[in-house]
């Protein structure tokens, strides 16, 4: 409690604080464990006695955020099959869905503050994902999934929404292609550094020829960029510049 209070109203970092308390609705202890939430590997920084950047957390959060989607969905959807969980699972999961979450949250100023380099989309949920992870070190489990369902899934997300739109381009293409007898396949044709980061170039190719091509710093992000602009060219879905 203490340790709150000097955080809250003392500390030098009491406007990081409440920023935090703001967000999630408790009040931060250990701040260089919340602070580390928004290092990304790209920045230097000081925090020597902890990893120095925020993809340890990353990792935690990405299997907390898996587990309590589960279960949410399990409790929602009490006659929905495993096919069903499954697919509403991996659509709140996935990187364009925490991107938007950690957007309406404000976790850019956040990271423009901690970061040196320029703050790519998939940085966003990526952070949430390191956030939901230094919630579960300090608080535990069921204050991070109440957090996780309260402030995340029934603040920001449209599970009905959810339900009737169908986003996974990549999905939609290998389905295409197992239906019509078409071999769909995907390959990294290069991989360079950019603002310190890796970026992946993807190229799609129907039957072993080059139908489109596309490029991210997250490699599953090029697959699906690449996927969009191949059911556009085959006339599967209107491109989204139409």
């Amino acid at each position: 409690m203490l340790r709150k209070l000097f955080n809250v109203y003392i500390s030098s970092d009491k406007d990081f604080t409440k920023r935090i308390k703001s967000m999630t609705g408790v009040t931060p202890q250990n701040l260089k464990l919340y602070k580390l939430a928004f290092y990304h590997r790209s920045t230097f920084n000081e925090l020597s006695d902890l990893a120095q950047n925020n993809e340890r957390l990353e990792y935690l959060g990405d299997a907390l955020l898996n587990s309590i989607s589960a279960e949410y969905l399990y409790h929602k959807y009490p006659n929905g099959d495993e096919g069903f969980l499954t697919k509403m699972r991996s659509k709140i999961v996935k990187r364009k869905t925490l991107n938007y979450i950690a957007d309406a949250m404000g976790l850019d100023t956040l990271l423009m503050e901690f970061n040196r380099t320029h703050i790519s989309t998939s940085m966003l949920g990526n952070a949430l994902e390191a956030l939901i992870g230094a919630m579960y070190l300090e608080l535990g489990y069921d204050t991070t999934r109440k957090f996780v369902v309260n402030r995340l899934f029934r603040k920001y997300l449209d599970i009905h929404d959810l339900e009737t739109n169908d986003d996974n381009f990549k999905s939609r293409l290998l389905e295409w292609g197992q239906k019509q007898g078409h071999e769909v396949q995907y390959k990294v044709i290069s991989k360079f550094k950019q603002d310190h980061r890796d970026r992946y170039r993807v190229v799609v190719t129907v039957n072993g020829e080059e139908l489109s091509t596309a490029e991210d710093f997250n490699k599953k992000n090029a697959e699906q960029q690449a996927s969009e602009v191949a059911l556009a060219k085959l006339g599967i879905k209107e491109s989204a510049e139409a």
